[in-house]
């Protein structure tokens, strides 16, 4: 005798599928509106699918497969064409102009880091040259302040 009704069984194992294929319906037509990139494992993962349920499937497999082909073989969209006034033209512009004179004072800066260094050591040396030796305030007499 067996147990349990294969029929319920065979029913709700239907239902899940149906309800799976409905989801994976759902998900493409998700991915499609965001432009995301149709692939079997970011389908899974929007659809709440398994990988096997959508490979397994022939209708699904072959409808990702088909728009992962028109994703790739599809031409980027146009960039419009450029206006100078545009707000984005502008602000591309300053960008760079913003960059230049970054670089340009970089460059200053080292520059000048450069010649600083060089007077200092110059510095030193004439120091060493005099003997390095500076009167402390104490040595120095009252009368010469005069």
């Amino acid at each position: 005798m067996s147990r349990g009704n294969p029929d319920n069984l065979r029913r709700a194992a239907a239902a899940k599928s149906a309800a799976a294929h409905s989801r994976a319906d759902h998900g493409i037509r998700e991915m499609i509106r965001r432009n995301d990139p149709v692939t079997f494992r970011g389908l899974a993962q929007t659809a709440g699918v398994s990988l096997d349920f959508l490979y397994r499937n022939p209708e699904i497999r072959h409808r990702v497969e088909q728009l992962r082909t028109q994703q790739r073989g599809a031409p980027p969209a146009p960039s419009p064409p450029a206006d100078p006034d545009h707000p984005s033209s502008v602000v591309r512009t300053l960008t760079v102009q913003i960059t230049e004179l970054k670089r340009r004072h970089r460059e200053e800066v080292q520059t000048l880091k450069s010649a600083l260094e060089a007077v200092h050591g110059e510095n030193l040396e004439l120091r060493r040259r005099l003997g390095g030796h500076r009167p402390h305030p104490a040595e120095i007499s009252p009368s010469s302040n005069c």
